[in-house]
């Protein structure tokens, strides 16, 4: 059964930053909190992980026209209520910009402290994929066993990462099994940003995976609005509407189940003739994992 290897209580995180373009990762964590009840167990001290020159804090205002100050934080709750089945936990915020290893270390202690028994990973990172295609997300994992009962892969990325795989590597290290779900999002959409096609795409695996009753709130009416509105801006411009033909072509490419390995690299062959930068598997070449 799908969840299992992640057992009945799994936090899942996403922050703001490195880790979470299109703004993906985080407007997924927010629908799972704005549609559920939840209830703060642990925050950070902002003091210790935050520079406030790069993630300055924000003057607000409340109903009654109060105002103060926001400071950055990173902040982890717990479903309120009884839950059946696998509970969906929370960690949200900034991503640190100094002490990760300290911040990993308080975090950790809080999953141990509350018996979380899974954590698994949103984030999304730029790729060449076309918006007109089923957003890839891929589902990965450095456990043995959780690959084995999940169905996942290993990633097999060497290079600088975010505080996601930080997180995931500590949790690993003191048992809590953990698995890494990055969605790719079109790299020419940037004006088009949140991107709630991503953020649908990270939910429906997150519910595959955990077993977890999750909520999509309207970003199944979001996504096709922000589908319609790239076609509309891609349809203004001859040399988006062909490149993104060309994205088209070569993830159909990927996806079909009878494409050979020479098939696949005659497209790719195609593709860099016609100026593309020939990333690997469309969906799969996330630099952060």
């Amino acid at each position: 059964m799908h969840g299992s290897a992640l057992g009945r209580r799994v936090l899942v995180a996403a922050f703001e930053g490195w880790n979470d373009a299109g703004e993906a990762a985080t407007t997924a964590a927010s629908v799972l909190r704005e549609n559920g009840r939840f209830e703060s167990v642990f925050t950070v001290d902002p003091e210790l992980y935050f520079d406030y020159q790069y993630t300055r804090p924000q003057q607000v205002s409340d109903a009654a026209g109060h105002r103060s100050l926001k400071w950055p934080d990173a902040t982890i709750a717990k479903p309120g209520g009884r839950t059946r089945g696998t509970q969906l936990w929370l960690l949200t915020g900034f991503e640190p910009a100094r002490s990760w290893q300290a911040f990993c270390a308080e975090v950790v202690d809080v999953m141990l402290r509350e018996d979380v028994t899974g954590f698994v990973a949103l984030g999304s990172m730029m790729s060449d994929v076309p918006h007109t295609r089923p957003i890839s997300v891929f589902a990965g994992s450095d456990n043995e066993q959780v690959r084995t009962d999940l169905g996942i892969e290993r990633s097999t990325y060497e290079g600088p990462v975010g505080i996601l795989s930080a997180l995931a590597s500590a949790a690993e290290a003191v048992g809590i099994p953990t698995v890494g779900l990055w969605a790719s999002v079109p790299h020419y959409v940037a004006g088009h940003t949140p991107s709630p096609k991503a953020s649908l795409a990270l939910l429906d695996r997150l519910e595959e995976l955990t077993g977890a009753r999750v909520p999509r709130g309207d970003l199944a009416t979001q996504a096709a609005t922000w589908e319609a509105s790239i076609d509309a801006a891609a349809a203004d411009d001859a040399e988006m509407t062909d490149y993104i033909h060309q994205l088209e072509a070569a993830r159909d490419t990927w996806d079909s189940p009878e494409a050979s390995g020479d098939a696949i690299a005659r497209e790719f062959e195609r593709y860099l003739r016609r100026g593309g930068d020939g990333p690997a598997k469309p969906g799969r070449d996330d630099p952060r994992r």
